[in-house]
């Protein structure tokens, strides 16, 4: 019961600084040895999600081609990963700042109409304005997700961890659904939704360096045929890692975090010289996004200004904190944790109906989106008529009640010299909602029941708004509610705690984050990048620190969730406990296809039409050998490149350095989405179906092999750590046949395993 995917084929250069060419390699899907040329198929359970071929296929071409690598060209490699760094910081940068840039300006638009509505009294008008702003760039946002990138939906950040996992969900990458993430982004934050554009800009950056790194688009006719050092999937990897690393930091502005996050959440596999890369893209990100600020910031871009990328300043509140400060903190986090581990648990619910839901149709998907619209938008408008006006500050360094678009001070419905403080939350973007709820030195400004109202709309809003067709973060939605637990909790204990309201927000989101999460230290740093205040790092570490322990008792982290309900084939860091109970041959199914070393076309075309197997083993028989043995693991990919190219030979011959001469690694090389060589494409005439075609130059002679008795649990940690598509299992004893079963991902996944085995109960 083996299932995988399709395809491709690579290049790269390896070691810490040069990874060596390589090509895809495909799981297969059946096991259990077969004869060599006879060729049964049965049971074989195809997955439609696609593996990524991460492993180095070490054959004769790819040896003959290192061999003749000159250094100028190992020189131009290298040089291009650093070029690349740099340009994917430089477009991830400029991306960041046109989606603040146009958030600012629409909710700008849309609020300041509102507004100056409200203040010449037309309320039926305001609201008129507002719903209809609201719906109009929802159902736009909704309809490039349905009908042009439906993989554009959602955050993305579950579909990126996936793909640095080893996992090819379609079209998760492409340039449409680049396109659809940005201006959905951009339409579905302004839309007033409680969701954020910084979980999209994660998915934004990964886009963009998959791009890059595959040369362009064929279908868009963007091609680069010198970036061909890239087609192969280990260093698309690792371009993806520096894109996710990049969106994080033109997201909250936090450069290390960014490098953190996709240490931490993102990536499976981690080097050395991957590190220094990622942090030379995050620090291009920060250069870029320091360069527009400072520019925004003369009011050369609109109603944009230095607010547009979120930073918290909470310096002015002083960080001293006592025993009973410390208490409160604690009780922050542990709460935290409960609401946390309980939005997760809603959120899968959610996401679970809408999966229904959505399999209705596009035009049901947009219906879906408008109605959230219209109840998100009542929301807003309509709750703060449940405030009182309150009276303004004497403070004259700042205007109230705010007669601009931002501001902690809405009048709303209320006469001049009072505001609405509820108003100064809903009819604020969601960045301004979160800076007024850190604003520091302003412990009366909301009323206690106003932070109750808010948490509850938000804590509803972001859970019923994220998983439908628009692209949407999970981080503001969380930190909003977080922040507004916190300046409740501080309210709450102002008589025995001495922290700001401010401070308080901040540990509240940080105990949100934490418990939907599950991330520590990249949590921990980004939150100290927004806020710019080291003095913090004690009370955020502590807050983390609980707030995920207290979560993890009850479930897992919203991401970790979300590729689960996705179906992906996801393989974590550690076997779980059943595994041990169990050996590597006791999961591996058949039949397996094998083919000899020199072997008749017909058989080859059999198999690949009759199949889904992407990977098939070449054992050599006599006279090709003393005695059956395992030659290596063939790629379906290569097969077909192989049989489009007709080298066949009427008699069962080694065809030598024919097929070397033939043939160039990049004839190999992995091709865009969708772009493959089909068995369709091969026009094999009747008389070719009996002639033979020598495998051996294309044939990975080291593939990684493991004895059939070996535990599956560490067989399993072998599998996620050396990043494989496929892992041989062998015989312990000589006399029998030199292979008898293949594993691949989806053989370690929990519901194949207990399908084979219901009495073993999952710890």
């Amino acid at each position: 019961m083996n299932r995988e995917e399709n395809s491709g084929n690579e290049l790269g250069i390896e070691n810490e600084e040069f990874m060596d060419w390589k090509h895809n390699t495909q799981p297969l899907l059946s096991k259990r040895v077969n004869t060599t040329s006879q060729i049964a198929i049965v049971g074989s359970n195809i997955c439609p999600i696609e593996s990524l071929d991460y492993e180095i296929v070490d054959n004769e071409l790819f040896k003959q081609d290192w061999r003749s690598r000159k250094k100028v060209e190992i020189f131009q490699y290298v040089i291009l990963k650093w070029a690349f760094a740099l340009l994917i910081g430089l477009f991830t940068g400029l991306v960041g700042i046109f989606n603040n840039i146009a958030v600012e300006n629409l909710s700008g638009f849309k609020l300041l109409m509102t507004t100056n509505l409200m203040t010449n009294h037309k309320y039926f008008k305001a609201f008129a304005a507002f719903t209809g702003c609201n719906v109009v760039f929802a159902a736009a946002a909704a309809a490039l997700c349905a009908f042009i990138a439906p993989a554009a939906a959602g955050s993305g950040i579950p579909e990126v961890k996936a793909y640095l996992n080893g996992v090819d969900a379609y079209s998760i990458l492409a340039p449409g659904t680049l396109f659809v993430k940005i201006f959905g982004s951009v339409l579905g934050v302004s839309a007033g939704f409680v969701v954020g554009k910084e979980g999209p800009m994660v998915h934004t950056g990964a886009c963009i360096a998959s791009i890059l790194g595959q040369g362009g688009s064929r279908k868009y006719h963007l091609t680069w045929k010198w970036l061909r050092y890239f087609k192969n999937d280990r260093d698309r990897r690792d371009l993806i890692t520096c894109g996710a690393a990049a969106g994080v930091a033109a997201a909250f502005r936090a450069p290390v975090g960014g490098v953190l996050f996709a240490l931490e959440e993102a990536a499976s596999w981690w080097r050395s010289a991957l590190l220094w890369r990622t942090f030379f893209t995050t620090a291009v990100v920060a250069i870029v996004l320091r360069a527009f600020i400072q520019l925004c910031s003369t009011g050369r871009c609109g109603l944009f200004g230095e607010g547009g990328l979120i930073m918290y300043d909470v310096s002015a509140a002083a960080a001293r904190y006592s025993g009973s400060d410390i208490l409160a903190v604690i009780l922050l986090g542990t709460i935290g944790g409960i609401f946390g581990s309980l939005y997760n648990y809603l959120v899968d619910k959610v996401l679970r109906v809408y999966s229904i839901l959505n399999q209705k149709g596009a035009a049901f998907k947009v219906l879906l989106v408008i109605i959230i619209s219209l109840l998100t938008s009542c929301c807003a408008y309509g709750l703060p008529w449940l405030a009182t006006c309150i009276p303004c500050p004497t403070d004259e360094s700042f205007s109230c009640p705010n007669t601009d678009k931002s501001g902690n001070y809405k009048s709303f419905q209320c006469p001049p010299g009072y505001y609405n403080d509820l108003a100064s939350l809903f009819m604020n973007t969601n960045d301004d909602a979160i800076r007024n709820l850190m604003s520091t030195s302003t412990v009366k400004e909301f009323h206690i029941y106003t932070l109750f109202i808010f948490f509850a709309a938000v804590f509803c809003l972001g859970i019923i708004t994220y998983g439908i067709a628009i692209p949407s973060g999970l981080f503001i939605p969380v930190i909003l509610a977080g922040a507004c637990y916190g300046r409740l909790v501080g309210r709450l204990f102002e008589t025995i705690s001495k922290l700001d309201a401010g401070l308080f927000a901040l540990l509240g989101a940080a105990s949100f984050l934490g418990g939907t999460m599950r991330m520590t230290v990249s949590l921990c740093v980004i939150l100290l990048e927004l806020t710019n205040d080291l003095l913090l790092l004690p009370l955020v570490m502590l807050v983390l620190l609980i707030s995920k322990s207290v979560a993890d008792i009850f479930n897992k982290g919203v991401y970790d969730q979300i590729v689960k309900l996705k179906g992906f084939p996801y393989l974590e860091a550690h076997a779980e406990p059943y595994m041990k109970q169990l050996v590597a041959l006791d999961v591996v199914s058949g039949p397996l296809i094998t083919f000899s070393g020199i072997e008749k076309v017909g058989n080859i075309l059999h198999a690949l039409r009759t199949t889904g197997h992407n990977g098939f083993p070449v054992v050599d028989d006599p006279p090709l050998s003393d005695a059956p043995e395992l030659c290596g693991l063939v790629l379906r990919s290569h097969l077909l490149v192989l049989l489009k190219g007709k080298v066949f030979s009427k008699d069962r011959i080694v065809a030598g350095e024919e097929i070397l001469h033939r043939f160039a690694v990049f004839d190999f090389a992995k091709a865009g989405s969708g772009k493959g060589i089909k068995v369709e494409d091969l026009d094999i005439k009747e008389e070719e179906m009996d002639m033979y075609i020598d495998l051996h130059p294309i044939t990975n002679t080291s593939p990684y092999m493991v004895v059939e008795t070996m535990s599956l649990a560490k067989a399993a940690i072998l599998f996620r750590q050396l990043g494989l598509r496929h892992m041989c299992v062998v015989p312990k004893s000589q006399g029998r046949p030199p292979i008898v079963g293949i594993l691949t991902r989806h053989d370690f996944m929990p519901e194949h395993i207990l399908g084979l085995y219901p009495h073993i109960k999952p710890i």
